[in-house]
């Protein structure tokens, strides 16, 4: 049966708690938050839109790395290089499952390669190329443009908060000037409303623009997403949608404010076009039913995967 709030969202308890929540905070009464209070902050790569086979940007920054090594030979013999001139993603998925295992031995040789992407180079130019990128990538299994991979039943969540003045803003463990290109075309989301991992940066009084340096300023996973809400907000987020063991800290932190609600979305579809998976995302289901946050199952909760074909 389709709604006209919420129409990609199946009838049941998770849809109905959902809107119940968002009434609460928007009607006058006990329960009442005024529109520069009420901040919802969404995770990214397979809670907006899908992250495997790959994430998104981890399928632009191996197309990055094979140009580079293809220009430059002597980079063929180094990871991450090798694995990409190969079509070998085992290196990289090891290294990002080391780190959400909590051993980060091998991610600094990944996150020199992730600065070599840009390293020197004005923000205009990369956010070119990251364009340029979204111009003509298609996700590997759905076969469209990424621009048409987000989910629909978030489009549609993220639509009806704005309408009921809510705030909504990306936190993600990605790269934030990556989303910054795109956030605004697939999601509404404004440029400043996106926080995820940065780079490190300067003002290049030769170019007179800011250039990137030589090193990752912030991770944002983690424990750090509470800390970077905080400190580009300034507010305490009443609503967080995540879906994975990174985002364990910002749906605790949503959910522990007055009336907060926290939402992880469980990828446990197998029968449409989604992986479902639960690695990297144990520690995160375990808490979702310790603290009772509102888990989303994508094959009984979401009755529509994407938007139309383009």
């Amino acid at each position: 049966m389709s709604h006209p709030v919420l129409p990609s969202w199946r009838d049941g308890q998770t849809r109905t708690l959902l809107l119940r929540f968002v009434d609460k905070v928007t009607t006058p009464g006990e329960y009442f938050l005024q529109p520069c209070d009420r901040v919802a902050v969404f995770d990214n790569d397979g809670t907006l839109w899908p992250e495997q086979p790959m994430p998104v940007q981890l399928h632009y920054l191996t197309e990055r790395w094979r140009q580079m090594a293809n220009a430059d030979p002597a980079l063929a013999s180094r990871q991450p290089y090798a694995s990409v001139l190969a079509d070998d993603p085992s290196w990289i998925a090891s290294v990002v499952r080391e780190h959400y295992a909590g051993d980060d031995t091998r991610l600094p040789a990944l996150a020199d390669a992730v600065i070599a992407t840009q390293r020197g180079m004005d923000t205009d130019a990369v956010a070119n190329l990251m364009r340029e990128f979204f111009r003509t990538a298609q996700h590997p299994i759905l076969r469209r443009p990424y621009a048409a991979c987000a989910y629909q039943p978030m489009l549609e969540l993220l639509a009806y908060l704005r309408e009921r003045e809510f705030s909504t803003v990306i936190v993600s463990g990605g790269g934030r000037d990556f989303m910054r290109v795109i956030a605004a075309e697939v999601y509404g989301v404004r440029p400043e409303q996106v926080i995820g991992s940065t780079a490190d940066a300067s003002w290049s009084a030769a170019q007179q623009t800011v250039v990137y340096g030589n090193t990752i300023r912030v991770l944002d996973d983690g424990p750090e997403k509470p800390v970077q809400i905080w400190g580009r907000l300034g507010r305490h987020p009443v609503l967080a949608c995540g879906n994975s063991n990174g985002d364990i800290e910002m749906l605790t932190y949503a959910a522990a404010a007055p009336n907060g609600l926290a939402l992880l979305i469980h990828h446990d579809d197998d029968t449409r076009n989604d992986i479902p998976y639960d690695t990297g995302v144990e520690r995160a289901l375990a808490e979702a039913g310790r603290q009772e946050w509102l888990t989303v199952s994508v094959r009984k909760d979401w009755a529509r995967l994407y938007p139309d074909a383009p």
